[in-house]
């Protein structure tokens, strides 16, 4: 049981929000979930709208997932450690790389199985999260904060209250997938035809017979240019490089060499109000739209620390791990923020280690000491060449096993599925853009780990 219990708020109802509150819930916290949409699941609680008033998606909807996407990372490895994301008995999608509805699905059925619909608010937008005394000067020599939010009494066109709450700890865990990292380009602004973000994309119907340049190659930039063409007269995509190097897949030149109506290109150089498009290979197109696939910044607009935590050029900083600030620890902490580490695993760890520590079952470093760690992970970072936009991106499945070990006790992950994570990435990036969800061949190690946990067979071609 929790040596001492706290009243603590979570922002967000998504997976690294959920599953914070379960780790929570289990070390006998008194926990508060805050989610502004009318339902669990954060990304994954598809919105068919798009932001038609804003559509390069700085602000309107929160949901980035497009109608069509698939998961792109094999559901046996995609579960919570002790609750698997298992095909579906009857119904439901049973690929293994399923589609946006049935992992929502199983991000519900997580919420059933644990209860924690008991403590999440929907419909409850957080407006302000603030200090409500400096550090030592309540009673018990801790900090709290206060959050300020509004909620929408029954329907849509409910009445809107807004509350003020106190609590002694806040956990932010609103995601990476809302606030649009945009390009600059010469002539942005001067260019009258359509631009939009991924995060405003839905389907490719509005695109017909248009010529589309998409700006990004990565997952969903590979996504979405390959479902273009199947509707626009031609996709062309721009890159910062197109040598074979990380920049893109090796696999996506063979998806251009296989159709007409899909080019590749250099970063765009500038872009003329006539629709002229022209690339820093020298080529140039006629365009009638432009989607950007340029990821997304981290942004806390209701978060108020008075400068102890600040988010430069996609930097969260700074943090300790990339979870407890500093001057602010633990009563404020951050789950969520690494990227391509193995989710929702790795999150699900910093939550039991946030839980942990709030109850007095683990401690923290000295303020200095975090302080000195973030300071030193940065210097190696920049001294490896790494710009400071990619110092949450870890790019390690290892690292959640020893991020795990070393401070809560997490189990790590089985063998087998980190070989079934790493075939799938390398089908990814060599030949597999458009087949390696349905086109695998699992090794022994993955069979007979798919055997011991009851998993079917997946040896063989899945449509």
């Amino acid at each position: 049981m929790a040596s001492s219990s706290k009243k603590v708020c979570v922002v967000g109802a998504g997976v690294s929000g959920l599953v914070s509150a379960r780790e929570l819930l289990r070390e006998g916290h008194d926990v508060t979930v805050m989610e502004q949409s009318s339902g669990v699941g954060g990304q994954w609680l598809y919105d068919p709208r798009t932001d038609a008033g804003d559509p390069l998606g700085v602000a309107g909807v929160a949901s980035s997932i497009y109608a069509s996407i698939r998961l792109n990372t094999p559901r046996e490895s995609m579960g919570f450690s002790d609750f698997p994301f298992v095909y579906p008995s009857t119904g439901g999608d049973a690929r293994r790389y399923p589609g946006h509805a049935e992992f929502l699905r199983y991000i519900r059925g997580f919420c059933d199985a644990f209860g924690l619909m008991d403590v999440v608010r929907l419909n409850t937008k957080v407006l302000d999260v603030g200090l409500l005394a400096p550090r030592g000067h309540d009673d018990d020599g801790g900090t709290r904060w206060t959050v300020r939010c509004s909620s929408r009494r029954g329907d849509c066109e409910g009445e809107v209250v807004t509350t003020e709450e106190t609590f002694d700890a806040v956990v932010v865990a609103i995601g990476q997938f809302t606030q649009p990292r945009l390009p600059t380009i010469n002539g942005m602004d001067k260019w009258s035809r359509r631009q939009l973000h991924s995060h405003s994309y839905r389907a490719p119907d509005s695109f017909q017979d248009q010529v589309v340049v998409v700006v990004g190659c990565q997952s969903s930039g590979v996504d979405i240019a390959l479902e273009l063409c199947t509707v626009a007269r031609d996709v062309h995509i721009s890159v910062k490089s197109v040598d074979d190097d990380g920049a893109i897949f090796p696999g996506m030149r063979k998806a251009v060499s296989r159709r007409h109506n899909l080019h590749l290109h250099l970063q765009i150089e500038c872009l003329c109000e006539d629709g002229q498009v022209t690339f820093a290979d020298g080529s140039c197109v006629v365009a009638d739209s432009i989607i950007s696939c340029t990821g997304y910044d981290y942004s806390f607009p209701f978060l108020d620390t008075g400068g102890l935590v600040t988010v430069d050029d996609n930097r969260v900083g700074p943090l300790f791990e990339h979870t407890f600030p500093p001057a602010l620890a633990p009563s404020l902490s951050f789950v969520g923020i690494p990227k391509r580490v193995v989710v929702p695993r790795f999150y699900e760890t910093q939550a039991r280690w946030v839980a942990q520590v709030l109850s007095g079952r683990r401690t923290l470093p000295s303020s200095e000491e975090m302080m000195r760690w973030a300071e030193e992970y940065h210097r190696a970072r920049e001294m490896a060449g790494m710009p400071k936009r990619f110092t949450h991106v870890l790019d390690d499945y290892d690292c959640c096993d020893e991020f795990g070990e070393k401070h809560c006790g997490f189990p790590r992950l089985e063998s087998w599925k980190k070989e079934l994570r790493w075939a799938s990435i390398a089908r990814q990036r060599g030949d597999g853009s458009e087949t390696f969800r349905d086109v695998y061949h699992d090794s022994d190690l993955v069979r007979e780990g798919l055997q011991a946990q009851g998993w079917p067979a997946g040896s063989q071609q899945h449509k």
